[in-house]
């Protein structure tokens, strides 16, 4: 998954079907269109050094 940083844009591009489908079912989990949206809230710390994971949480407001 290529991600691109552009002042507060931030651009998810799939690399593959796989994560297409990922991406699709993270964009139906936070957008609503009848509703609120969610976001995302980062948890813990992005360290790459000592794993290279970065983890969120999904809120409701």
């Amino acid at each position: 998954m290529k991600i691109s940083l552009d002042k507060n844009i931030v651009e998810f591009v799939p690399e593959s079907m796989e994560e297409t489908a990922d991406l699709e079912k993270l964009w139906n989990t936070v957008v609503d269109c009848v509703k609120f949206n969610k976001k995302l809230v980062p948890i813990g710390e992005f360290v790459p050094q000592k794993s290279n994971l970065a983890r969120f949480t999904i809120e409701d407001k």
